[in-house]
């Protein structure tokens, strides 16, 4: 047999292992939540469709809970209310799954291309780990759009406003439109600059909501009047799965957080944010803003249940993408590695839930804000890649040729034209000053 023949041989043993160890993870680690958010999405459309009530009258039989979203989300999911029940479990998990490999394909193709890997192996890989990351396997078992909206918004960032497309913005606004909390993205465009960008994405949510305020005026005005400020229709702050600020606030005091507390911490991460997504714009990182702006919606959220925490996938992945990148054998690359391994598994072992029921004393606040931890340290440290600035990329600096420094990347692929080299690059800095950064792989 042919080496290739061999190794490809290998990579589809490696393969079908890994997805025999993860199913045996599911079957003892998943929670079987029978599909609870579809269930609701589905009971709200049918009352509202078929039994002629108000859509956000609607609570689900013995619970609380009722449609949140916003009426073009009812809109966007109105064609589930002719359809049977195993049906709509069946293009719920299938569109996840879809955008999900997408998502993840147009963020490690880029890695796997420069480190020469197979790019279908790391693609499979990745897909297995994927299903065993607790935020995606809750979004498939609660049968929630998580990942629906993650895409539409990477559509915009990865895809559209790179190549300069007057289109960019649309999927960022579409989300805004289906679900409030995406709208953090426009702000990401007004404070990086991207002004006709955010444009489009407001003048995207505006008419969403606009189309569906006039097919459905009687469900909007209930919206904007009332669904949207019951606080009680999404549940108790101190719940354990509310992985945001806001509930390491109200897990200190379930019986009366502090929201001036709450504000405080939420502006100083706005703070940082805003600085970072600044700097990685300014070397066209555009990778790097999306995640940074996922892992700040997860904290300033008042409520950032487990399964909308796949809104940090993005940020691991690029924790790989930067030790790949790293010089073989160096502190960096391990330090890289470790972050993201720790990150995920941490990610995985639904450590949180060992304080559902006490989370007092300092071993329970530790212990139950450990998404929190999570989501502020990839804030926080993330880098951002200076070295893998696109070539003619928005606010992307061309790296200077000759004699001792880097090759140009390459037109064709916009990837660096080696790994382990030395980067200078002439950039403005969050404030607007210019400085130059110079060392090997260096970041901001």
């Amino acid at each position: 047999m042919a080496q290739g023949a061999r190794r490809t041989a290998g990579q589809v043993v490696a393969v079908v292992v890994l997805a025999v160890a993860v199913a045996a993870f599911l079957s003892v680690a998943a929670v079987r939540h029978g599909f609870f958010d579809l269930k609701v999405y589905y009971g709200a459309l049918h009352f509202w469709v078929h039994d002629h009530g108000e859509i956000y009258d609607y609570l689900k039989p013995g619970t609380q809970y009722g449609f949140t979203y916003p009426p073009f989300a009812a809109l966007v999911m109105l064609p589930m209310a002719y359809l049977p029940w195993p049906a709509a479990i069946t293009v719920s998990v299938a569109a996840t799954v879809v955008v999900s490999a997408v998502l993840v394909w147009w963020l490690l193709d880029p890695v796997a291309r420069r480190a020469g890997w197979t790019r279908w192996f790391v693609l499979a890989v990745a897909l297995c780990l994927a299903a065993a990351f607790e935020p995606m396997r809750e979004t498939v078992n609660f049968g929630q759009v998580n990942m629906l909206l993650l895409f539409l918004v990477a559509l915009d960032l990865l895809r559209l406003l790179p190549a300069g497309s007057r289109w960019a913005g649309v999927g960022i606004g579409l989300a805004t439109a289906i679900k409030l909390t995406p709208g953090v993205f426009i702000v990401y465009l007004l404070i990086t600059r991207r002004f006709r960008a955010a444009g489009t994405a407001v003048a995207a949510a505006a008419a969403a909501t606009l189309l569906a305020a006039a097919l459905f005026p009687d469900a909007a005005r209930e919206f904007w009047t009332s669904a949207l400020w019951n606080t009680d229709r999404v549940g108790e702050l101190a719940f354990v799965s509310n992985q945001s600020l806001r509930g390491v606030v109200a897990r200190l005091d379930p019986e009366h957080p502090s929201t001036l507390a709450w504000l405080a911490l939420v502006l100083v991460t706005l703070a940082v944010w805003a600085w970072r997504c600044r700097a990685a714009v300014s070397v066209g990182d555009e990778a790097t803003g999306l995640a940074l702006t996922g892992a700040l919606m997860c904290l300033v959220s008042p409520v950032t249940w487990v399964h909308h925490l796949v809104w940090l996938i993005p940020a691991l992945i690029l924790l790989v993408d930067n030790a790949v990148a790293a010089p073989a054998g160096s502190l960096r690359r391990w330090a890289l590695l470790a972050g993201a391994v720790v990150g995920y598994a941490l990610l995985c072992s639904r450590i949180v839930w060992a304080w559902e029921k006490d989370f007092t004393g300092v071993g329970g606040f530790l212990g139950s804000n450990t998404y929190v931890w999570i989501s502020l340290a990839l804030l926080v440290l993330l880098p951002v890649r200076t070295w893998a600035a696109p070539v003619g990329g928005p606010g992307a600096p061309l790296p200077p040729a000759g004699p001792g420094g880097p090759a140009r990347p390459d037109p064709s692929t916009g990837e660096p034209a080696g790994v382990a080299q030395f980067v200078e690059v002439d950039r403005g800095t969050a404030t607007g000053q210019r400085h130059r950064v110079t060392g090997p792989l260096a970041v901001d």
